[in-house]
This record gives structure tokens, C-alpha cells and sequence, in this order.
């Protein structure tokens, strides 16, 4: 799911590119549009680099929030405790959010 949605957010962001045979004007709802495409490709980024120093907060991220699972399909799928998969899920977030606001002050 993660990739359809940053596949998708890439896409819509080459088609914006100036052809130069079209003026188009931007509405409201093409500004929102654009800002949770940047959103999804920022998150991409970081997961990416989350993933770089650990792995399972990574999956942790993509079954929870991108599939859906419950705390514990996800600690199933993962082979891991409950406990262990809320440290990982608490220490994702956290890292995420702080990735994630650190980008959008620069």
C-alpha cells in the first residue's frame, strides 16, 4: 500500500510539471491535493530511512498504518510480544514525528 500511494504521488507530481501548451489555474482543492502528496513522499523518506536503523519499527509502521492490522495481527506477523511490538510502534512514532517536523521547519 505504501508504494501505490507514493507511486501515485510521484505520478501526479510529473503530470504537474509545465508542458507549456496549457495554462491551468490551481484551485483550493489542487492546493490540498499537492500537500498531501508531499506529505506521503516525505513520509516515504522517512520510513526509508527508519528502515536504515531498524527494520522492524519500519514493518511495525507499514502493517499498522498502511495494511491496517491490530496491534496483535501485527505482533503475529512479526513474530513478536505485544509488549515488544508497543516499544516499537511508540519509538516509530516518535522518530517518525520528529523526522517528520524536523523537515517541514527546514
Amino acid at each position: 500500500m505504501r508504494h501505490i500511494l507514493v507511486d501515485y504521488a510521484r505520478a501526479r507530481g510529473a503530470k504537474k510539471r509545465p508542458d507549456h501548451q496549457l495554462a491551468i489555474s490551481l484551485s483550493d482543492v489542487d492546493v490540498a491535493a499537492d500537500e498531501r502528496e508531499e506529505d506521503v513522499l516525505a513520509l516515504d523518506e522517512a520510513l526509508s530511512r527508519l528502515e536504515a536503523i531498524d527494520p522492524r519499527a519500519n514493518h511495525v509502521v507499514e502493517l499498522r498504518y498502511f495494511t491496517g492490522l491490530s496491534e496483535r495481527e501485527t505482533a503475529e506477523a512479526l513474530g513478536v510480544s505485544i509488549s515488544t511490538l508497543k516499544r516499537d510502534w511508540t519509538f516509530a512514532r516518535a522518530w517518525l514525528l520528529d523526522q517528520l517536523g524536523s523537515s517541514s521547519h527546514s
